[in-house]
């Protein structure tokens, strides 16, 4: 009967340490804010009055990003006008705070 408490006593602890410890990715999250990153893709999706754009990209190693498709927000979106959906491209980007912002693009 007495040990029927450590299991639960073992649970608590681990969720305790769990809820303190920042994963890796997060860190690795934090310090790719502000830094300039490059990539290619191909855009799937375009709303220039938005200043928004989809982009199929390759892997980005800087972020440790697979490849996947995502949004971007343009900084400038006259920068836009000088794609359209099917283009590959290869562009800059930096992270401010959930966005990911096109420097430039060509």
């Amino acid at each position: 009967m007495k040990l029927r408490w450590i299991p639960l006593v073992t649970a608590i602890l681990a969720s305790a340490a769990l809820a303190h410890a920042q994963p890796t990715d997060m860190k690795d999250h934090k310090a790719a804010a502000g830094k300039v990153h490059k990539a290619s893709g191909k855009v799937t999706k375009l709303d220039k009055s938005a200043g928004a754009v989809t982009i199929a990209h390759a892997p980005v190693a800087s972020m440790n990003w697979p490849a996947m498709a995502m949004a971007f927000k343009a900084k400038d979106k006259a920068m836009l006008d000088k794609v359209k959906n099917g283009d590959q491209v290869e562009f800059s980007f930096i992270q401010s705070g959930r966005d990911y912002i096109i420097t430039s693009i060509k």
